[in-house]
């Protein structure tokens, strides 16, 4: 392969895309990491605490208030969500997105990492079944590569992809179509896009794939994935091949 908390929902029903469509209509899989397909048990917000003690980005009286834009604007490319903490300080906010990343290989390497129960096998099945995969995620490259080493990851889709890999992170649509370009899909009708946030489901819109899904497996509920665009909502990855049509559930 190329590198390049509300609680979820577990026992909603899975809510029907408003426009159905069959896995012959199908190539490419885009699939976010952190809440959908990776399990973050908070390790998200425990690396932006790390970061703003050490540097002092979001920090003392703010920090309430910072961690909850970063709560809002979860999926985001991180390096966004440090120049908007850093009041466009470009200096502090690369200083304070170094100490994220520094954090979060840390709890990576603390605690391990996990899959959204059932995710490698979906994309195994996804993938077997003839779709490109493509991970997206708003990480650096080198906090992707740690998560993806750490799970045996590094081979299961066809492509990884950040935010500096494509021009710009979410919620614009550079990411779905960058995946798009490289995965040599033929249209942006055949791709489908996967996310728990609401960046996520806006840059799948954005980008005019053929079916966006939301999913409750991580950061933002129902109704926030809904208002965003999300033509279906489901309760985890482990959903998808009914909802696309690959199996007969």
């Amino acid at each position: 392969m190329t590198t390049a908390t509300t609680a979820p929902e577990t026992q909603a029903p899975t809510q029907a895309p408003t426009q159905q469509r069959s896995w012959a209509d199908v190539e490419l899989i885009v699939l976010d990491m952190a809440g959908t397909t990776v399990s973050d048990d908070g390790a998200v917000e425990q690396a932006f605490a790390l970061a703003a003690e050490r540097s002092g980005i979001g920090a003392g009286s703010d920090f309430e208030a910072s961690l909850q834009y970063v709560r809002d604007t979860m999926g985001q490319s991180k390096i966004d969500v440090f120049r908007v903490l850093a009041s466009g300080d470009e200096a502090a906010a690369e200083r304070g997105n170094a100490a994220f990343e520094g954090a979060y290989a840390e709890i990576v390497a603390r605690d391990g990492v996990a899959e959204v129960d059932g995710a490698a096998d979906v994309i195994r099945e996804l993938s077997a079944a003839g779709a490109s995969v493509v991970f997206t995620t708003g990480f650096a490259p080198a906090t992707r590569d740690a998560v993806l080493d750490a799970l045996g990851w590094q081979e299961l889709a066809d492509l990884a992809l950040s935010p500096v890999d494509a021009g710009r992170g979410r919620p614009h649509p550079d990411l779905p179509l960058t995946a798009l370009l490289r995965s040599g899909a033929p249209s942006v009708a055949s791709m489908v896009v996967v996310g728990d946030t609401r960046s996520d489901v806006e840059a799948g819109r954005r980008a005019g794939a053929g079916l966006v899904v939301g999913v409750l497996t991580g950061a933002h509920d129902r109704a926030a994935l809904t208002d965003a665009g999300a033509d279906a909502v489901i309760s985890s990855i482990r959903d998808l091949p009914a909802l696309l049509g690959l199996r007969g559930e």
